[in-house]
């Protein structure tokens, strides 16, 4: 099982899937460090060898991509300044409301629930 940025990619899986499996990599990113790498689209994770291990994590260090901790820090820090700032945005966050528009009033019980189910009433 070869270990990138602090995940395990799964054995089975095919490299371009695996890849999204680390936070930060979606389906773009992957699909250019495999052709970057020249690593063929059907390639499976067993099959690559250490050498192309390490070069993948070259590529995503050199290439500069937040992945894992650091970018779910980021994004954190991203919602505590809005929410210090005051600002809408930050007080729907505060809430755990959705913040982009979305409508409340028939929708959203999912984001509205606390982690037992019970829904708030939203005024």
């Amino acid at each position: 099982m070869a270990r990138i940025a602090g995940v395990n990619l799964p054995n089975e899986k095919r490299v371009v899937i695996a890849l999204q499996y680390i936070y930060g990599i979606g389906s773009k990113i992957s699909k250019d460090i495999c052709i970057k790498l020249s690593i063929p689209p059907e390639r499976r994770v067993y099959q690559l060898t250490e050498y192309y291990v390490i070069q993948i994590r070259i590529v995503i260090d050199q290439e500069g991509y937040q992945v894992e901790g650091e970018l779910r820090r980021e994004v954190a820090m991203n919602k505590k300044r809005l929410m210090d700032l005051g600002c809408y945005r930050g007080l729907r966050h505060r809430r755990n409301l959705p913040v982009r528009g979305q409508r409340t009033h028939t929708n959203a019980r999912t984001v509205k629930r606390i982690g037992n189910g019970v829904v708030f009433k939203v005024k």
